[in-house]
């Protein structure tokens, strides 16, 4: 660590040094890294270009809105199911299971080809379960891998492997639609994402899975927890607030991009750029911050996400968007890694000392799903198209929304 006197011959740190030892990441959490990435390079190429397929197969925002409310929808129950898995057998289980299920769902979209808006339904159905128990598994192996004194560094390190994988994946992406000249080169993108998910499965073999004797399932008695534990409920309502405008900005920036640009292969340029600012700013974290001062870190990301979206109440165009998404691409990643960090300290201050961390994210994804179709719905009902001047004020009122984290989170 660099260092220099003070005034009075006290040192003080002036650049980041050495890490800690209690701060470096262990085998299985490296190896954990690697899988995410694996999976995330195959998902920034598939999952961005996805909604962006139905798009132009039908041209239509509602059929976007309503398979992304499909896929909220069954994404809890997803997790609620998989939870139970965990809970039985190991959360490596539920974790294959996802990523086997996810590549899957790619290679039927591959078959499928444009009978995919068609059959658009089944398919958000398929989704939403594939991705409940990828998750299910990988937020519990999150918990299991990391530590109170690591965990805001591997929430870190794990935005910067998510969005460095982001940063290839969309321009790859991006490129071979564009050289393609048509749909087919969608085709060619969901086929190399189905892919990165195989590989992703085999690596997921390297983390051992652990034998618990604790094998009830206690989501059943969640009420009775929240009833004593008003922190948690607290905790649970601000994912809930950030749902409300995730659900929005899961699928919504890559089509106003695409109308205000025109080209598949600009969208994924411009993604590969918004991908480097969440980068950058996981990398300050990771390498700055020790005990996150969470409600502050909620305070100013939620306020530049407010000043961006302020930028299309004036007029939805290609600088406005841009400016939002550098907005989003920088504040929106302070406010997850800090909230799902708090959220991950309040799990290990419930009862049953750390059994009920299934239960726990289960809990938690119920919540921000929630968020997230009532935002889908609210867009649908007040903007059905792109040309509605109520599209960016529901944007905006989403965002100004995210204030209520502050109050919802306690140091």
């Amino acid at each position: 660590m660099k260092a220099e006197i003070g005034l009075h011959g006290k040192t003080r740190r002036t650049g980041p040094g050495p890490i800690a030892p209690e701060r470096r990441l262990g085998k299985d959490a490296v190896t954990a890294l690697l899988i995410h990435g694996c999976f995330q390079f195959g998902a920034s190429m598939s999952g961005l270009f996805l909604n962006l397929y139905l798009w132009r197969l039908t041209q239509d925002l509602y059929v976007n809105g309503i398979y992304n409310i499909i896929v909220f929808l069954f994404t809890p129950l997803a997790f609620a199911v998989g939870g139970k898995i965990t809970k039985l057998k190991d959360r490596m289980v539920t974790y294959r299971l996802g990523i086997v299920m996810i590549a899957v769902f790619y290679l039927l979209v591959v078959l499928a080809r444009e009978h995919v808006a068609a059959w658009y339904v089944p398919f958000a159905i398929f989704n939403g379960i594939a991705g409940g128990f990828y998750w299910t598994g990988y937020l519990v192996l999150m918990y299991d891998v990391s530590t109170e004194q690591n965990r805001v560094r591997f929430l870190a390190v794990n935005m910067v492997v998510f969005n460095s994988a982001g940063l290839i994946g969309p321009a790859l992406a991006g490129f071979i639609i564009h050289l393609s000249g048509g749909l087919q080169g969608y085709i060619f993108v969901f086929l190399l994402a189905f892919l990165m998910f195989v590989a992703a499965s085999v690596i997921s073999f390297r983390i051992p899975m652990i034998v618990s004797h604790h094998k009830a399932y206690y989501l059943r008695l969640v009420g009775l927890v929240m009833r004593r534990n008003g922190l948690w409920v607290k905790g649970l309502a601000a994912f809930l607030v950030l749902g409300l405008f995730q659900g929005i900005m899961l699928f919504l920036p890559n089509i106003l991009l695409f109308q205000t640009v025109g080209r598949e292969d600009l969208v994924g340029y411009l993604g590969v750029f918004f991908s480097a600012l969440t980068v950058g700013t996981g990398y300050v974290i990771s390498r700055r911050v020790g005990k996150e001062p969470v409600r502050k870190f909620v305070l100013y990301s939620s306020a530049g996400i407010v000043l961006g979206a302020a930028f299309l109440l004036y007029d939805v165009r290609v600088w406005t968007v841009i400016v939002f998404m550098i907005a989003f691409s920088i504040c929106n990643p302070l406010a997850v890694n800090t909230l799902t960090s708090y959220y991950y300290g309040l799990i290990g201050k419930l009862p049953l000392k750390g059994q009920l961390r299934v239960e726990s994210v289960v809990m938690r994804e119920t919540f921000l799903n929630t968020g997230r179709v009532v935002s889908i719905v609210l867009l649908l009902c007040f903007a059905g198209d792109l040309t509605s001047i109520w599209l960016p004020i529901v944007l905006a009122v989403m965002a100004v929304c995210q204030f209520a984290l502050f109050w919802l989170i306690r140091e």
